[in-house]
């Protein structure tokens, strides 16, 4: 049986910022913590947020690292706490809308965080104490103002993922104007993030027609604007169909994600340089063609042609190689083609593939991947 479920309060536009103060009243939240990294502050797209809100002196959390840890988690926490906070305000990339998700847990239950993580049996301990969140992303990637889940390197390196529908933002506010200085090289980044999710849910083999639609025109809208928003940040009909197609990648990954997820996500807390910062995006850019080059004899996919469907909707040949398209587009993008430039060798193959093999991603890819197929698609992006 399918289970549907497309619960959240969307503005989708330019000035959709205009819309904060009343979404706040709506929720009952009077004195938010505002949740953003220094990226952000930097821009003044945080100052921009706080002056919307029309609230005065607003706390804000600017310490979200690139890839969130618990341990910024459980500091938010301390500054929610000391601020009498009754709300969070996420401003930012999937990082702090990720982090703010794992406040919203860690402040209103008890106990350690990790006992709330999807494949430690965590999901049904999160309740409806979560504390509520309003999710203004500033970049089109990661879809998370409009999903159920987080994913946070725990103080053990795990990168887990924490899924409950009471994490669902209760607001998401996807204004494009915030997202026009966007650097190129996050604006492609994030772009093939959004591209991952709508292929990677379309391919999923649940049942789910409604979420199959809006990946497909997500993917549609992405692939047709991606260098158009990377090569000119400022083409505003372009930044709107990217978070448009951000949004609709992680509406749609209800259904499912696959194996470019259930590798990018322990390939993201592989320590490089000594840090644990590798971009989820890129990740996903990078080993989606050695995925999709597995899963094309997959009985799901061959049966409903889902690949002539996708080739269809990227305005491809019908004997186009799908995934050396998406190679390619990462390529002009300016993207990493491969895992040695971002620093990672084999040396961490191991810890990847019991990492992947873990992952709430894994089961929902649609054909099961063993430890040497993990192997072998690692071998290939590198």
């Amino acid at each position: 049986m399918a289970y549907i479920y497309y619960l959240t309060h969307t503005h989708l536009g330019f000035d959709a910022l205009a819309q904060l103060p009343s979404e706040c009243a709506r929720v009952g939240m009077r004195r938010p913590l505002v949740i953003t990294d220094k990226g952000v502050v930097a821009a003044g797209l945080a100052a921009r947020a706080v002056e919307a809100l029309k609230l005065g002196d607003v706390p804000v959390f600017d310490d979200t690292p690139s890839n969130p840890t618990e341990a910024m988690v459980l500091a938010a926490v301390e500054r929610y706490r000391h601020e009498g906070c009754d709300g969070l305000v996420a401003v930012g990339g999937g990082s702090s809308i990720d982090l703010a998700k794992g406040v919203a847990i860690a402040a209103t239950h008890p106990g350690a965080l990790t006992q709330y993580a999807t494949i430690e049996g965590g999901s049904g301990k999160i309740t409806d104490a979560c504390a509520p969140l309003i999710a203004v992303p500033t970049t089109s990637g990661t879809g998370s103002e409009v999903a159920r889940g987080a994913i946070v390197i725990l103080n053990d390196g795990r990168k887990l993922g924490f899924h409950s529908w009471h994490l669902l933002p209760k607001s998401a506010i996807c204004d494009p104007g915030l997202t026009l200085g966007l650097p190129p090289q996050l604006t492609a980044a994030t772009g093939m993030d959004a591209i991952a999710h709508c292929i990677e849910t379309f391919l999923a083999p649940a049942f789910n027609p409604p979420a199959d639609g809006i990946a497909l025109d997500g993917l549609e809208r992405a692939w047709a604007n991606i260098e158009r928003a990377t090569q000119d940040g400022s083409d505003r009909d372009a930044r709107l169909n990217m978070m448009s197609a951000s949004m609709q990648g992680a509406m749609a990954f209800q259904k499912g994600l696959g194996c470019v997820h259930s590798l990018s996500h322990p390939l993201g807390g592989v320590p490089v340089n000594g840090r644990t910062s590798l971009h989820h995006g890129t990740l996903n850019a990078v080993v989606l063609p050695a995925v999709l080059r597995f899963n094309a004899s997959a009985e799901a996919v061959v049966a409903n042609r889902r690949y002539a469907r996708m080739r269809r909707v990227m305005n491809l040949s019908d004997n186009a190689d799908l995934p050396q398209a998406l190679f390619d587009m990462a390529a002009r993008l300016g993207l990493p083609t491969g895992l040695r430039q971002m620093g990672v060798d084999e040396s961490v193959f191991d810890k990847v593939i019991q990492g992947a093999l873990a992952d709430h991603c894994h089961k929902t890819n649609p054909r099961e991947a063993s430890a040497d197929d993990y192997r072998r698609m690692l071998t290939e992006s590198l």
